[in-house]
């Protein structure tokens, strides 16, 4: 990413905006700031889902090109209206569903669009968190199936080639109370049943003892490929005992660095290039409506009709 250049952070914490900043040789300046300057081609947003969509309204007005991190709003038609924002002003936009790019996941999907195992006919996909986040982030997240399970539905997409038109899905509390207390799941089930018939099961935990779990499997009509967890290492242990391998990583940001860097990558290499990006902000209107769609059908326990 060589033309590209980090320019100006801002940041609610002025230490942090000040430690990146003075790490990537750019200034500290405010949001509003950033996105009136007239030297600033593009934005990224990282900060909480709920300040999204100004930044995203105000940085479509300013013709900016964006990359936002998941989920784009809580709420449906606030991404709706952002696309709306995006489309007028003819802004470049990209949802940051970071594990499209992760090194793994991508070659396993360009091995079913090769038809290394022929016709997708079931996906499983496995994702389990070592611990529960803070209460007070459970409070404003949006639950699990919108902050979480929102990576699993954006990469069932990915991965069946076609979206699902039915959903079902099943919701516990098994981790921790509290998090039941604050009107969220923390382990949860999903099954989606695409047109043609392909099934994706998806299941989520906020708690794996062994380690960050990562997991998909992909069975088709001449084989399955699967794409198993990064440990801490590659070294196994055998003796009398047995064999025994490493915990898997600790978390997102150990497991999905080359990930992160890969979207960021072809982020700038579709502005310098002026290909399209992606995923885009529709794949992130489509994810959000299947997480709206799994916490009502959790709650009352019936299957729901996509408008896909």
């Amino acid at each position: 990413m060589t033309n590209a250049r980090a320019v100006a952070v801002a940041d609610a914490m002025p230490d942090a905006a000040k430690a990146l900043a003075d790490r990537l040789g750019a200034k500290v300046m405010d949001t509003d700031a950033i996105i009136n300057d007239a030297g600033i081609d593009a934005v990224i947003i990282g900060t909480p889902t709920t300040t999204h969509y100004d930044l995203i309204q105000a940085a479509a007005a300013a013709g900016k090109a964006i990359f936002c991190e998941k989920p784009i709003d809580l709420s449906v038609d606030r991404i709706r209206d952002c696309l709306e924002a995006i489309t007028a002003a003819g802004v470049p936009f990209m949802t940051a569903f970071n594990r499209r790019f992760d090194p793994n996941f991508a070659h396993l999907q360009r091995q079913i669009k090769d038809q290394a195992i022929g016709n997708v006919e079931l996906v499983t996909i496995l994702s389990r968190d070592p611990s529960p986040p803070p209460l007070g982030y459970i409070k404003t997240s949006g639950g699990i199936f919108r902050d979480m399970m929102i990576h699993d539905f954006d990469m069932a997409r990915f991965l069946l080639g076609e979206d699902p038109i039915e959903l079902t899905a099943v919701g516990s509390c098994l981790v921790d109370p509290e998090i039941g207390a604050a009107g969220d799941f923390d382990t949860a089930a999903v099954m989606l049943r695409t047109a043609s018939g392909k099934i994706c099961q998806i299941s989520n935990s906020r708690r794996a003892t062994y380690g960050y779990d990562q997991r998909i499997e992909v069975h088709g009509s001449m084989g399955m490929l699967r794409a198993d967890n990064v440990l801490e290492t590659t070294v196994e242990l055998s003796n009398s005992a047995g064999m025994r391998k490493a915990v898997a990583q600790p978390f997102f940001l150990e497991r999905y660095a080359a990930a992160y860097a890969a979207e960021m990558a072809h982020f700038v290499q579709a502005l310098e290039t002026g290909e399209a990006v992606t995923p885009t902000a529709q794949d992130g209107l489509k994810a959000q409506i299947l997480a709206d769609a799994a916490d009502a059908a959790a709650r009352d326990g019936l299957p729901k009709s996509l408008p896909f």
